[in-house]
C-alpha cells in the first residue's frame, strides 16, 4: 500500500499562490506574522516562542518544546497545527505505548486472506507528540526514521510520509518522575528546542479572562495551506547563504569542539541546521539572504540540545545557555559588504 498520494482533510483556507509566495520576500513575511499572529491567540504572551516555532516548520524542521507541565507546550503545538489547514495528528506518549501504535501495523484481513497496512498516527502532515520522554527508548526509537527520511518501514516495506511533515514533541524536564531521557540520536533529529516559561503577571491576568470566557483553540481558524508552507519552505532554501556566513557557522561549530566545558559539540549536521533556520529566519525578517543576526538569533534553540557538557552539566538548559553564550561572543562576527546583493533565486 502506497501512502504517498493519501488525500489529506484540508479545511476551508483561501487557495494558495506558491510562485507568489517563493518570489515576493514581502508577502512570505506576511504569511509569517499571519501564522504567528494566529497562534498567539491561543498562546499569550510569547511570541518569540512562537517565532521559533513558525520558523522551525517553515525551515522543514521538527521542534522539541521544554518545559515544566502547566506553561502551554501542548496549546503551542495544537495551535499550530490548527494554524495550517493540513491533517494533524495527537500522540499521547505513555509508559505502555509501543513502537506499532506509532508507526501502524500489518492487519490480516480475513475476506481477502492477506495482510493490509493499517497507517498509524505519524501519518499526516503535523504530528503533535505529547510528553514524548514518557515513553521508553524503544518506542522513542519509532520516530527516527520518519523524522529524518520521512518515511516509515514496516515488515520490510517503506510508506512515504505526507508533504509538509513536522514533529512536534513536548517533553516535560528529565528530574520530573517517570521521564526517560531523549537518546543523542533522537535529539539530533529536532532542528530546535525551545521553552515556553511563565507569563508576567499581566498576560496571565489577561489568560485568566481570555480563556475564563472561551476555549480559543476551539474557535480558531486555519490560515495557510499546505501549499503555502511548501512554498515558504522553498523560499526558505532559496535564500541567500554567503560564503562568509557559512565560514561564521563553522567557526561556531569548531569553538564548541573546542571549549573545555564542552564533552560533545556541533557535528556537521548541527552546522547544517543552524544554516536551515537562519533562512527561515531571513524569510521572516522579509530578506533574500541570511545575516550574522539570523545566525546568532537561531543558534540557542538550534545548538543547545545538541551540545553536552563536562562533568554535571550534562544538557541542562541553564548552564547550557551560559557556555553558548560565552562561545557565541568570543567568535568574530563577519563584516558583511553593505549592501549585501544575493544571487538569484532558482
Amino acid at each position: 500500500m502506497d501512502l504517498t498520494h493519501v488525500r489529506l482533510d484540508v479545511r476551508g483556507s483561501p487557495p494558495a499562490d506558491g510562485h507568489r509566495i517563493l518570489e515576493d520576500a514581502s508577502l512570505a513575511a506576511d504569511l509569517f506574522e499571519r501564522l504567528v499572529e494566529n497562534i498567539a491567540l491561543v498562546v499569550q504572551g510569547n511570541n518569540e516562542a512562537i517565532r521559533l516555532a513558525v520558523a522551525c516548520l517553515v525551515a522543514g524542521g521538527h521542534l522539541l518544546v521544554e518545559d515544566v507541565p502547566g506553561v502551554g507546550k501542548t496549546s503551542l503545538g495544537k495551535a499550530l497545527s490548527a494554524s495550517v489547514s493540513c491533517q494533524h495528528r495527537r500522540i499521547q506518549f505513555t509508559s505502555d505505548l509501543l513502537p506499532a501504535d506509532v508507526t501502524g501495523v500489518n492487519v490480516f484481513d480475513v475476506a481477502k486472506a492477506s495482510f493490509a497496512f493499517r497507517p498509524g498516527p505519524i501519518f499526516a502532515n503535523i504530528v503533535l507528540g505529547d510528553e514524548i520522554n514518557r515513553t521508553p527508548p524503544k518506542t522513542q526509537s519509532a520516530l527516527l526514521e520518519a523524522m529524518e527520511e520521512r518515511q516509515v518501514t514496516v515488515d520490510g516495506t517503506t510508506y512515504r510520509l505526507p508533504d509538509p511533515f513536522m514533529v512536534i514533541a513536548t517533553q516535560n524536564p528529565l528530574e520530573h518522575e517517570g521521564t526517560f531521557p531523549l537518546p543523542v540520536s533522537q535529539l539530533d533529529r529536532f532542528l530546535l528546542r525551545i521553552q515556553i516559561g511563565y507569563p508576567d503577571a499581566e498576560v496571565e491576568a489577561a489568560m485568566l479572562e481570555t480563556h475564563g470566557v472561551s476555549e480559543p483553540l476551539e474557535v480558531l481558524q486555519p490560515v495557510a495551506t499546505p501549499e503555502d508552507v511548501i512554498a515558504l519552505a522553498g523560499r526558505a532554501r532559496g535564500i541567500h547563504t554567503s560564503p562568509l556566513i557559512q565560514r561564521y557557522i563553522v567557526q561556531i561549530a569548531n569553538a564548541t569542539r573546542a571549549h573545555p566545558a564542552v564533552a560533545l559539540g556541533m557535528s556537521p549536521r548541527a552546522a547544517l541546521a543552524l544554516q536551515r533556520a537562519a533562512r527561515a529566519r531571513a524569510v521572516l525578517e522579509g530578506r533574500d539572504f541570511v545575516s550574522p543576526d539570523d545566525v546568532k538569533a537561531m543558534a540557542p534553540s538550534v545548538i543547545g540540545h545538541r551540545l553536552e557538557l563536562r562533568a554535571a552539566g550534562g544538557r541542562s538548559p541553564g548552564p547550557l545557555a551560559a557556555v553558548l553564550g560565552e562561545i557565541l561572543r568570543q567568535v568574530p562576527v563577519p563584516d558583511l559588504p553593505a549592501p549585501q546583493r544575493p544571487a538569484p533565486h532558482r
